[in-house]
């Protein structure tokens, strides 16, 4: 039988770092009311678009796989906030690595994008369809946030993370995982009046609102991530006290602590890293892992329980079996190019329109 391995791991956050000192100069709030209610001190703002990002992150994964970018067969970018819709951002990433063997195409799932990226790239390899696939959860969603609406401005950070994964015969990779969608409740987190639903030449074409239902949006988050990693860990003959760690969605510590609790799992075995970074939607989970690895808390044959929750209202889960290599067979020295200006210099012009189309609404 095959498996589809994780070979590599890489991930790319943008140097400026937007505080809650910082969100506190221009809405009313404190680094007190954010961090009580989410876990966030920082976040990141990005300089350059989506692709980008996810460039970096797959440079370093590729690295840390041993591997070149023309042996990929295929690209699977998990993002809801792409450079552009035509053509895919997929495919600038292929341009910009060299990988011109490789089959392209985005997902957007919103913040569970990375999980079905895995689930659909693990399928490939499975299958015998693909031996090298890269899987890449990246967002700017910072580009689409309304600077007046401090619910939701708070919660927002860009950045990216990749895998690679490989053909392997060990039963190593995601060995269970459960996709869904709870859609009759989608408006509670949606950003309406986008794509070809938007008005041409309307007055509001660069202000961009987010709906945002804190409290359903918590409760349906919680039911859906732990209803799938109970169906997962069931699938996989497992329970909470057999998983070593829990990387879970970074949307809100409470949720992630409420999820942790759900299965049983002690904080030691939560990975929460949402204090640096806010919630980079669909590159939480891969900019989690790697962070879980550079700090040693994986190791080899770990099992690795995942869940995310997102706009959709998509969720999914899964187990992985990690494989005896924790450790990068080489090291990248890809980076974005430098940034010159700090977060709320790049946010100004944001924050101004923001401002102004409100006053004029």
């Amino acid at each position: 039988m095959r498996y589809a391995n994780i070979s590599g791991w890489g991930k790319c956050l943008p140097p400026a770092a937007l505080s809650n000192d910082d969100l506190s100069t221009f809405l009313d709030t404190s680094d007190d009311w954010i961090y009580s209610r989410t876990g966030i001190r920082s976040r990141r703002i990005s300089h350059v678009n989506t692709s980008a990002l996810a460039t970096v992150a797959a440079q370093h994964a590729l690295a840390a796989a041993g591997l070149t970018a023309d042996q990929l067969d295929c690209i699977i970018l998990a993002t809801a906030s792409a450079d552009t819709l035509v053509p895919s951002a997929a495919s600038a990433i292929q341009r910009n690595l060299g990988a011109s063997k490789a089959a392209v195409f985005d997902i957007n799932a919103a913040c569970t994008g990375f999980i079905y990226g895995l689930s659909v790239g693990s399928a490939l390899i499975k299958a015998g369809t693909m031996q090298k696939v890269l899987v890449i959860g990246a967002e700017r969603l910072t580009h689409y946030l309304d600077w007046t609406q401090r619910d939701t401005a708070v919660l927002f950070g860009d950045g990216a993370g990749a895998v690679i994964l490989e053909a392997s015969d060990q039963p190593v990779g995601l060995i269970a995982d459960k996709l869904g969608c709870d859609a009759e409740a989608s408006d509670i987190l949606a950003i309406p009046n986008s794509g070809t639903s938007r008005e041409r030449f309307a007055h509001t074409d660069g202000l961009f609102e987010v709906n945002f239902d804190g409290k359903e949006i918590f409760k349906r988050a919680v039911k859906g991530m732990g209803e799938a990693a109970s169906h997962v860990l069931a699938e996989a003959k497992l329970t909470g006290a057999d998983i070593d760690l829990l990387l879970p969605h970074q949307a809100n510590v409470r949720i992630i602590e409420t999820l942790a609790k759900k299965m049983a799992m002690p904080s030691d075995k939560v990975m929460i890293n949402i204090e640096h970074y806010g919630n980079t939607s669909a590159a939480t989970v891969p900019i989690a892992l790697c962070d879980a690895l550079e700090q040693g808390r994986i190791k080899p044959g770990a099992l690795l329980l995942t869940a995310a929750f997102g706009a959709g209202l998509t969720w999914g889960a899964g187990v992985i079996r990690w494989g005896e290599r924790v450790t990068p067979l080489q090291v990248s020295d890809a980076t974005l190019p430098p940034c010159e200006h700090s977060a709320l210099e790049l946010l100004a012009s944001a924050i101004k329109g923001c401002l102004q189309a409100k006053n004029e609404a």
